[in-house]
């Protein structure tokens, strides 16, 4: 904070980008379980011309942005507890789901069946989002602060990118190698995928994260920009740990 200024509670940004992270995060869970595929004009190695990956992936790189903007804003503790508390947080989304796909359904409800199957993400996908959440969130917040520690206020684009590029290559490996390998193989939940199939699924999904881990780098620097004139933070004014 600039001299004489005293912050009290937290700020409407603050709410602003863990409201954020919170709703991509939720939005991101009841998502999960549609597999978009798209179509390249070329091909890239092993993924071919299709791209395969679940629909929660552009809600989930929206997670990233808000916990970056929030780790250059307010430090790398401030920004671990948003994460971890997400974390909780996704245990609770999933008993209320699951708690309404076990209610009973009244006559003039919609198919119970097709609710579940929409909602009802399987055990070995929820094991293996679950498991890739708190590993990368938590690389991408610690990695994001120690890049800052050697670039200091500078190369705000450069923590972004790196952050988030390696966050989500973690994410993706273990998401996809325990929800459609290890899950199935040691715990009997779900279908052992082909390794040529899972290779796919990490290439495509990592090659849009990326994309968007470059793109999202002009937003960053707006939120921040924006943040840091309304409330009157200086580049230095973040928590040194």
């Amino acid at each position: 904070m600039t001299d004489g200024q005293t912050r009290v509670g937290p700020t409407i940004a603050q709410v602003a980008l863990i409201g954020l992270f919170v709703t991509a995060l939720v939005t991101a869970q009841l998502t999960a379980s549609k597999v978009l595929a798209f179509e390249l004009p070329f091909a890239v190695p092993i993924s071919g011309s299709q791209l395969a990956l679940p629909g929660a992936a552009l809600a989930y790189a929206l997670t990233f942005l808000a916990s970056d903007c929030y780790t250059e804003l307010y430090g790398r503790r401030a920004a671990q507890i948003v994460v971890n508390v997400g974390f909780v947080l996704n245990f609770l989304v999933l008993a209320l789901v699951w708690s309404t796909i076990a209610a009973p359904a009244a006559d003039s409800s919609v198919d119970p069946d097709a609710f579940a199957t929409a909602l009802g993400a399987s055990t070995n996908v929820v094991v293996g989002s679950l498991l890739a959440y708190i590993v990368s969130q938590n690389w991408d917040v610690i990695v994001f602060h120690r890049i800052r520690v050697y670039t200091g206020t500078e190369m705000l684009w450069l923590r972004n990118i790196l952050s988030t590029a390696s966050s989500q290559a973690i994410d993706t490996v273990i998401f996809v190698g325990v929800a459609f390998a290890v899950a199935p193989a040691v715990f009997g939940v779900g279908v052992v995928l082909p390794t040529d199939v899972i290779l796919s699924l990490i290439v495509g999904q990592y090659l849009l994260k990326l994309g968007i881990a470059v793109l999202d780098t002009p937003i960053v620097y707006a939120i921040v920009s924006l943040v840091r004139s309304r409330e009157g933070l200086a580049a230095e004014d973040v928590h040194p740990v």
